[in-house]
């Protein structure tokens, strides 16, 4: 059991899709509280550190190819500072919700977490379901602000605020998610 989960979502990114432009200079506004948050969730046996990440439809793709492709991509410097601890979980997925055809769900239901710390990207989009997701599972939310990344600045502050009111997530600091 364990009394905190970090899910990372979807930062391993290539950084080569639409999107991307609008994206990468909110991901680097993350980098350092995201990095400094899965530093400390690492070193602590109480956190369960678990990446959670797009497959991009390449279904033959491991977690590991995952991890070259985005290290290899128009982006390293935002996937350097955050790629995945070799003794945390690991496991992709395929649509917005971490928990969508994948094992997540079984996995918090073994580990008993007290909360749910979500971070990643994109707000608006994966983050936003993957809170729907734990709330309607019973899982508390935990969601930093200034650990997601947003595409769209005001669906970034909506989703923020319907995960608050509408899911009861905590929206604290990514600084204060492990005191």
């Amino acid at each position: 059991m364990s009394d905190t989960v970090v899910l990372v979502i979807d930062m391993l990114n290539t950084y080569t899709h639409p999107d991307a432009e609008k994206l990468s200079p909110h991901v680097e506004e993350i980098i350092e509280p995201l990095s400094g948050l899965i530093s400390k969730a690492s070193s602590r046996d109480d956190v369960d550190l678990i990446y959670v990440n797009d497959n991009y439809g390449d279904f033959t793709a491991g977690f590991g190819d995952l991890v070259r492709s985005a290290l290899n991509g128009d982006r390293p410097d935002l996937v350097e500072p955050i790629v995945p601890p070799e003794d945390c979980r690991k496991m992709t997925k395929v649509r917005h919700s971490a928990f969508y055809a994948t094992p997540l769900a079984y996995l918090l239901t073994q580990l008993q977490p007290q909360r749910v710390i979500l971070t990643g990207q994109v707000t608006e989009q994966c983050i936003l379901y993957t809170a729907l997701d734990a709330y309607v599972r019973h899982f508390p939310v935990v969601v930093p602000p200034d650990a997601v990344a947003h595409i769209d600045p005001e669906l970034s502050d909506a989703a923020l605020t319907m995960m608050e009111s509408n899911m009861s997530a905590d929206i604290v600091p990514a600084a204060e998610c492990l005191l």
